[in-house]
């Protein structure tokens, strides 16, 4: 642990130093070096200590800035540095001691203080590098949200993302440089937004309206929200899959024989912390379980091409298993070899062969066997009869 701190990370506003702490201030006169974005420079113009600023993209700055290790350097950020800002990206290099950071009002903060939003019921997002498909989980009628976003040509895709998932009547309350001189606030709706000179830092406060698709919160979500060739774990069988495996924050799921990754989307749905992995042999369902994935703003799934168990090596250990292709006795004897206690599986089997494997496993192992059959009520001449789907046998273990 370092005895002294030799990184300072400032909070910066558009007003400059006069946003400052005293604090702020004292570390910034006392520094050595001091970087940051072009922007950020331009606001502190009477800096007397050798200057460099922050490249683009953004990662190739660290190791630039750990060469100064050593030295007294002040970082000026944007803001709160750990609110969707860039202390999170430089502390996870520094050991504990090596940083102080003196965080000044977030946007967020200043754009709910300008609108009257409560925070605490507002979904905040900082979308500068992210993919809009990222809100598609908060959008809903009278719902609101506060984005960042990089610059006017983002603001502008914004709002045609929003009009293309029939949320066009959506009221838009567009939020540049706030808390500095340049503060402007301008209303539209992302059907008729047609600004050409929003300035940077942009900031957008929507309030959702639309008869658009609404993302339901619970799992099981409607198939129609899944591209798929027909190897899709079906809504209800997916709605129980998901509820045997039981997601927890910050877990990580293995998907094996992904298909559309049905299953690995709902699990990252179940909360921003957990992570998937899906392994899938065919290259084009590969392919359609990371645009599905991209589609309902949890592109972090990470797909892996190839056959369990081959595929299973150098992956991080999982909390939870799902197998909806490929079992055989090879795969459970290989992850009841590589997997630690306590470890969820979760197995669905619709073939007699794969039944009679879930069978000898469960007699061996315990757990829970539940056979699951379903029908649906179809026409039947001129009245309606039930027909049967294929039942799924489905196996719940912790190792």
């Amino acid at each position: 642990m370092a005895d002294i701190p030799w990184l300072t990370i400032i909070g910066l506003g558009e007003d400059g130093a006069d946003g400052l702490s005293a604090s702020a201030k004292a570390a910034l006169a006392d520094a050595e070096f001091v970087t940051g974005a072009i922007r950020h420079l331009a606001l502190l113009p009477d800096l007397k200590s050798a200057v460099e600023p922050w490249p683009v993209p953004f990662d190739d700055g660290i190791p630039r800035l750990l060469t100064h290790r050593g030295k007294r350097v002040a970082m000026l950020v944007s803001g709160d540095p750990f609110w969707f800002g860039a202390g999170t990206s430089i502390t996870r290099h520094l050991a504990p001691g090596e940083w102080v950071a003196h965080p000044a009002p977030s946007t967020f903060g200043l754009a709910a203080s300008r609108l009257g939003w409560p925070v605490e019921d507002t979904a905040c997002l900082g979308l500068h590098a992210a993919p809009l498909a990222r809100l598609s989980r908060h959008i809903a009628p009278d719902r609101r949200a506060i984005v960042l976003v990089r610059d006017g040509s983002a603001a502008a895709a914004l709002a045609r993302y929003l009009c293309d998932l029939g949320f066009g009547r959506s009221r838009l309350h567009v939020l540049e440089a706030l808390g500095g001189p340049r503060e402007r606030i301008r209303k539209t709706t992302a059907a008729t937004l047609d600004f050409d000179d929003i300035a940077h830092p942009v900031a957008i406060g929507v309030v959702f309206a639309g008869a658009g698709a609404v993302l339901p919160r619970t799992s099981g979500l409607p198939d129609a929200w899944f591209e798929h060739d027909g190897q899709l774990t079906k809504r209800p069988i997916r709605a129980l899959t998901l509820s045997a495996l039981a997601p927890e924050p910050g877990e990580t799921l293995w998907d094996i024989g992904a298909g559309s990754g049905s299953i690995g989307i709902e699990w990252l749905l179940a909360h921003p912390s957990t992570q998937a992995i899906a392994f899938e042999a065919d290259p084009v369902r590969a392919a359609r379980t990371e645009s599905n994935a991209a589609a309902l703003g949890v592109e972090r799934i990470r797909v892996v091409q190839g056959c369990a168990p081959a595929a299973l090596e150098d992956h991080a250990t999982p909390d939870a298993v799902f197998v909806g292709g490929g079992l055989s006795d090879a795969l459970l004897d290989a992850l009841w070899a590589r997997l630690p206690a306590g470890t969820r599986l979760v197995a669905n089997a619709v073939t007699l062969e794969s039944e009679a494997v879930l069978a000898r496993w469960h007699g061996v192992k315990g757990g829970t066997l539940m056979r699951i059959e379903l029908s649906d009520a179809l026409p039947l001449g001129t009245r309606r009869g039930w027909r049967a789907r294929y039942p799924v046998v489905q196996w719940s273990v912790t190792l």
